[in-house]
């Protein structure tokens, strides 16, 4: 009934006087609450992905090929891009605001993905991911499904290459934060990432030089931008 309540709503703000966008939030919104958008999105994460086209269009700088050229001496790391369900219906997917805590953290206070350094003891990159997410927010590894892999990322400003991971928890997820990682946890519907009104621009420092016009999302008065953004664009095609 919430479901059904919701979209009854969304409904009846649609008329001929308003912009595409409200339509266009409805159908994915309707689409979104279905039972088989997670088989969907597994079976697309099987296939040929976006890549790095969708994620350039978020990308901070115009010389994408800088998150492209990956040195020798690169470190890996690995993130999970967390989808569950919400009573309200809708599919939500977790972003954490990163502890400041770290002077040498160049990503400390940004918004990002539960995730960090591979270790020694990781069998491999999905562990890593998997061991972040119950180390950064208190969710048990095994209950998480991994739907598939998003395309990899150089972050030449922490020398990072990074391995991105979607999964699904198929309840709504109580949090224990890892206060020393973790300053916020933010879940944002899908259903917002595919709306044009909450994608925008902003001035922000870069690691080095000026601070320049970047390109990402508005959610609940963050800005997510970065690899975070570019990320969340390759995932937004696959929706």
């Amino acid at each position: 009934m919430q479901v059904y309540n919701l979209l009854l709503n969304e409904l009846k703000i649609i008329n001929p006087k308003n912009n595409n966008n409200t339509l266009i939030r409805f159908i994915y919104l309707m689409n979104y609450t279905t039972t088989n958008t997670i088989q969907k999105l597994k079976d697309s994460l099987a296939l040929d992905l976006p890549g790095q086209h969708f994620q350039n269009l978020m990308s901070p700088v115009e010389a994408h090929e800088k998150y492209r050229i990956v040195p020798k001496d690169h470190k890996v790391a690995c993130v999970m891009a967390l989808i569950h369900p919400k009573p309200d219906g809708q599919l939500y997917i977790t972003y954490i605001e990163r502890a400041s805590s770290h002077p040498d953290d160049k990503h400390a206070g940004q918004i990002g993905f539960p995730g960090g350094k591979l270790e020694e003891e990781d069998e491999s990159l999905v562990i890593c991911a998997l061991r972040e997410v119950e180390e950064e927010l208190g969710l048990k590894m095994k209950d998480i499904e991994v739907l598939g892999e998003l395309t990899s990322l150089y972050v030449f400003a922490s020398n990072f290459l990074v391995y991105p991971f979607v999964g699904y928890l198929d309840y709504e997820p109580k949090y224990i934060p890892q206060i020393e990682e973790v300053a916020g946890v933010i879940e944002v519907p899908l259903s917002l990432l595919m709306d044009s009104k909450y994608k925008t621009s902003k001035k922000m420092k870069l690691a080095a030089g000026p601070k320049l016009l970047v390109p990402g999302y508005n959610v609940d008065g963050y800005f997510l931008w970065g690899a975070t953004a570019m990320i969340s664009s390759e995932l937004e095609e696959l929706l």
